[in-house]
């Protein structure tokens, strides 16, 4: 093998050769190795730098350990130094460029494209993680700043790629530039076409909008492309189609695509974990949670040195056995997060009780766990570290404070409310199944809160909860009619509602898309704007306004119906 170590200087393409090589060895669950490949030219080569930081960054958001979340913001800053050092300085290269040949100035205006993405690309990371690492309002702003300069060199280099098209269109320094252009041109025109305007303006992107179409259209040839970055265009698409669409949209994303930018890569690496994971996710979401299951083992089971890797495959696991219902083997995950993964420790011990919550007497019993004191601990869980805590573990201490009164009251159903939070009803809405059986479990509640003879002051509360959730089995089970009531009573309580003021503007949103199915896109849009417009300061919220800004967009979509 060549002795890449003994060069003095390392040139594009071989940076570029290696970077593939490191990218290669990740992708076969091979992660140190990548590490102790990129690391010795991290401070010379602008790809090996960028690769460097890439693959720490990933692992700061993963662990969310503050060490290695240092870590990686100290490698991105060395990174940007590195790349900083090949971009375009006007005047000196003014100068140069009367003096050396044609040639030379050429490779040097390669070298210099390619700084400018690797540049972008790291701020892009910086901006993240100053995210992740901080939640306040100044360091969003900051972000937002990072984020602006990247935005703004990606357009620079899409105008290079515009107007040099054809010229040095086939060489390989060219193919890999293209790819770069397209990974952040494409992602950041999906990102921003996912935030609703009142975050876009906080975020100072004045004049900054993003086209998703054009977005998933840049993504989809960056895929297809044989580019280094390829790879992080499929695995931005994936991340899109599997998790973004859930969370942060309507519905599902598109998981014939998915299959498909999975396959090839499924057949590279049979044993990486990265890709069996979403392998067992894309079955997750077609509703094969069995098949899903034994998808999550094997990824356990592919590698040892990521264990965030398993913590991800544990936090699955756990819903798809809340899906079905299958409370005993849903809380040997639960217990396993709250043993080794530190991301959000209040939302685990709360997700554990809620699930033992879900227990008969007696499965409760063989656990030997005391649901009151887990949900009392939830509270000292909460992250101080991020100025401002996540809006699930908030909403999680908020339920939890339940059981800190002396006289505590039980919450009802409190595992499939969570269920509902994360956006679960959409995926057990594949199976009929699932989904009677869930509905089975809320009108147990249903029944009992009937029957409750001495009513606490969460009745109301508890009450809209439990219909707000029969209507969305209701709904996908096609029973469209008995679903508008049980919305509909909800929305007869509000004034009785005390803590849970998030169940309103959910329930109109949930009433909208009702509506929209049905084909009414007046009234859809009118419940939707109603929730969007007049409710703020409660749970969720800003999740809630990603949802409805995704179901305006589509409802804009749709076909109008005559009255």
């Amino acid at each position: 093998e060549k002795n890449i170590y003994m060069a003095s200087k390392m040139d594009l393409l071989t940076s570029i050769e290696e970077c593939n090589i490191a990218l290669n060895l990740l992708l076969n669950n091979k992660f140190s190795e990548a590490l102790d490949l990129l690391k010795p030219w991290s401070k010379d080569s602008m790809y090996h730098a960028l690769g460097y930081s890439s693959i720490l960054v990933m692992q700061a958001a993963m662990t969310f350990e503050h060490n290695d979340i240092q870590t990686a913001m100290t490698t991105i800053k060395e990174a940007l130094h590195t790349c900083q050092r090949f971009r375009k300085r006007n005047s000196v290269v003014g100068s140069l460029s009367s003096l050396v040949s044609k040639q030379s100035t050429d490779s040097l205006k390669a070298e210099e494209m390619h700084a400018e993405l690797c540049y972008a690309e790291c701020l892009l990371q910086k901006a993240a993680l100053t995210f992740v690492q901080d939640e306040n309002m100044i360091s969003f702003i900051k972000g937002g700043i990072k984020i602006r300069t990247s935005y703004q060199i990606y357009k620079d280099c899409q105008h290079v790629l515009n107007t040099s098209q054809g010229v040095c269109g086939d060489t390989e320094v060219y193919k890999q530039f293209e790819g770069g252009v397209r990974v952040g041109i494409g992602s950041f025109n999906l990102m921003l076409s996912l935030l609703p305007a009142r975050i876009l303006r906080l975020l100072e992107f004045i004049g900054f909008s993003g086209n998703r179409e054009f977005g998933l259209a840049q993504l989809r040839d960056g895929a297809v492309g044989h580019s280094l970055r390829a790879i992080l265009c499929v695995l931005t698409l994936l991340l899109y189609h599997t998790y973004v669409c859930l969370i942060l949209g309507t519905g599902e994303g598109n998981l014939v695509e998915a299959e498909a930018l999975l396959e090839p890569y499924l057949h590279k690496f049979p044993k990486g974990s990265i890709i069996l994971f979403y392998s067992a996710r894309i079955a997750v979401l077609r509703g094969h949670f069995e098949k899903a299951q034994l998808k999550f083992q094997d990824c356990i089971l592919s590698q040892q040195q990521w264990k965030q890797v398993h913590h991800l495959c544990y936090w699955e696991l756990m819903w798809c056995h809340s899906f079905q219902q299958q409370w005993g083997e849903a809380h040997r995950f639960a217990e396993l997060l709250c043993r080794e993964s530190r991301w959000s420790r209040a939302i685990y011990m709360y997700q554990k009780a809620a699930i033992l919550s879900m227990m008969s007497e007696e499965e409760l019993q063989k656990t030997g766990e005391n649901v009151a004191e887990l949900f009392r601990q939830v509270e000292g869980l909460k992250q101080r570290l991020a100025g401002k805590s996540i809006p699930t573990e908030k909403f999680a201490v908020r339920k939890a404070r339940r059981y800190s009164s002396p006289t505590p009251v039980k919450l009802v159903i409190p595992a499939l409310e969570m269920m509902y939070v994360w956006n679960g009803f959409t995926i057990v809405a594949k199976r009929a199944d699932a989904t009677e059986s869930l509905l089975i479990t809320i009108e147990r509640a249903e029944k009992n809160l009937h029957t409750n003879p001495s009513p606490s002051e969460f009745q109301a509360d508890d009450q809209c909860l439990v219909q707000m959730l029969k209507g969305l089995c209701l709904k996908h089970l096609g029973r469209l009619l008995q679903a508008e009531l049980c919305f509909s009573q909800v929305l007869a309580s509000e004034k009785r509602i005390r803590y849970d003021h998030y169940l309103i503007p959910f329930t109109l949103y949930e009433l909208g898309l009702l509506y929209k199915q049905q084909g009414d896109i007046a009234k859809a849009t009118r419940y939707i704007e109603d929730a969007k417009l007049n409710y703020k300061d409660y749970s969720m919220e800003s999740r809630l306004h990603f949802r409805i800004h995704a179901a305006l967009n589509s409802l804009k979509g749709s076909p109008v119906s005559s009255p």
